[in-house]
């Protein structure tokens, strides 16, 4: 009996099916995810992301979002009202990936993470693939047999893109393009996609440039005429004649050395604007300020939590890499101690070592800082990794020695059981909600018990006319005892190394 007499005979039969469809097309609906509930997301469901007063007005979130990819454009020139107004028309995905050891749980988790990614660079995700192989086909990524899969897959589902879940070699990427017959991109190239939509300061846009240069130097082709060699000599610019010396340069050769040229203008820039970076982080050495630097996992909730503990009103967003500038912000201890709290670039497993060259300078906040806050999300399916991932970023970044207070975030949307099990994870982790406040007062008083004390005991005398820095030793300091006699302020104070330096001709011997 056909499937079709069955249904026909059975009318219970047709309504499981039809409920399945249904179940399916609306759990698409509902969010990015394609797979079944309980698995990694990357991004949080919109009902647990709800804004609210202490993240300032974000104005900069609103124009992110009138800038966002739209559907509808079936090219780019059939409505120029949306043209003018929208930046990119909206890509749909397939997304694939090959693992050859670890869990199946372990390669959805990235798959899913890759869903996200596509996410935030503006692509709707239609369906994932995965292949259990030893090692990726060196020809097509995928197996001869899976890659004929996929391009019925993408037939099917009318994609225009399929992502791979890893870095692919260019033979491999245009190997797979002729076979699936349409464009074919690798993780890198969507995350420095989300970077060059981010970036807004200058150093930013100057940092992405240059991985995008790196990344794309050795993916060049050569078409046509490309491949032919230009005439030199004095006759270069005519193309032909008498007096051409040599072959010359074939089009591809040319478009290499002008992208060397632009990257040392690139390099050359962020290292002008290293100076100024220098000078400040300098000053506050000198004034012996400590410095605190919040980094973790991209979506982890670095941003709201400095924005919890600071209301610096800095851009939060439900994506992806979000906040790639570093913010510094001032704060002080419960005593009265100055210090600065920075975010900074958040991180993601296979981050392309592109990035993490090019933005060099801003994880410099991280090796400078005094104290390290490590943000994991507490609502991640699989944090363990997440922890891993940002230490080895870190120990990249030399910072492997500082302080560190691991702080699990969203600790909200995690049951009792779920903290027991992070807690085996990292036994002094402290629990924090940037959304709720919950645990913040916590936060602040390990940040207090870590950050440098004032330890050198100093006794001087201060003329009345170096007011500043009598100022100083109770704004940066701590202050034991202050009398005023005729030729100055005589001072006994607890105070840093550092500043110690700056107070030797006002000594008063003993």
């Amino acid at each position: 009996m056909s499937d079709h007499e069955t249904r026909e005979s059975d009318p219970t039969a047709a309504d499981d099916v039809v409920a399945r469809v249904l179940a399916s097309a609306e759990k698409r609906s509902s969010g990015y995810a394609l797979f079944e509930q309980g698995s990694a997301q990357a991004l949080q469901r919109p009902e647990t992301t709800s804004g609210s007063g202490y993240d300032g007005e974000q104005l900069d979130r609103e124009d992110r979002q009138s800038l966002r990819r739209v559907a509808g454009l079936s090219t780019e020139l059939e409505d120029v009202t949306e043209v003018e107004y929208r930046q990119l028309r909206l890509e749909n995905v397939v997304i694939i990936g090959v693992y050859s050891q670890g869990s199946l749980d372990d390669a959805e988790n990235s798959l899913r993470e890759l869903a996200a990614l596509a996410e935030t660079a503006g692509a709707v995700v239609l369906d994932g693939l995965l292949q259990r192989r030893p090692h990726p086909d060196p020809s097509t990524y995928f197996g001869k047999g899976k890659a004929e899969e996929l391009r019925a897959v993408v037939q099917s589902l009318g994609a225009d893109t399929v992502i791979a879940d890893t870095e692919l070699a260019p033979s491999q990427r245009r190997a797979l393009e002729d076979v699936v017959k349409v464009k074919v991109i690798d993780r890198t190239a969507v995350i420095l996609d989300i970077f060059s939509q981010h970036a807004k300061s200058r150093e930013g846009k100057a940092q992405v440039e240059l991985a995008q240069l790196e990344y794309l130097l050795p993916r060049l082709r050569g078409w046509g005429d490309s491949m032919s060699r230009q005439a030199g000599g004095q006759v270069g610019g005519a193309g032909a004649g008498m007096g051409s010396r040599g072959p010359g340069e074939t089009k591809i050769e040319l478009d290499r050395r002008r992208i060397h040229t632009r990257m040392a203008k690139l390099r050359k820039q962020i290292k002008e604007m290293k100076p100024a970076r220098d000078a400040k982080r300098a000053n506050r050495k000198r004034n012996a300020v400590p410095s605190v630097a919040i980094a973790g996992y991209t979506n982890a909730g670095k941003s709201s939590l400095l924005n919890r503990i600071t209301s610096a009103g800095v851009l939060v967003e439900n994506a992806l890499f979000a906040t790639l500038d570093a913010t510094v912000r001032k704060n002080q201890t419960a005593d009265g101690r100055p210090y600065t709290i920075a975010d900074t670039v958040g991180f993601v497993r296979h981050l392309p070592h592109q990035l993490v060259e090019a933005f060099r300078s801003t994880l410099e906040e991280v090796s400078d800082s005094d104290v390290l806050v490590h943000v994991v999300d507490a609502s991640h399916p699989d944090p363990a990794s997440q922890i891993t991932t940002v230490r080895d970023v870190i120990g990249d970044a030399g910072a492997r020695g500082i302080p560190e207070i691991v702080v699990f975030n969203k600790s909200d949307l995690v049951s009792d059981d779920d903290r027991l099990v992070l807690r085996g994870l990292e036994p002094t982790a402290i629990f924090v909600s940037a959304r709720t406040g919950e645990g913040i007062p916590e936060l602040l008083a390990a940040i207090d018990e870590i950050i440098p004390k004032p330890t050198v005991e100093v006794e001087l005398l201060v003329p009345y006319e170096r007011g500043d820095l009598v100022t100083l030793l109770h704004e940066k300091n701590t202050v034991l005892s202050t009398d005023y006699e005729e030729s100055g302020t005589h001072v006994r104070a607890l105070v840093n190394p550092e500043f110690e330096e700056r107070l030797v001709e006002f000594a008063v011997s003993r």
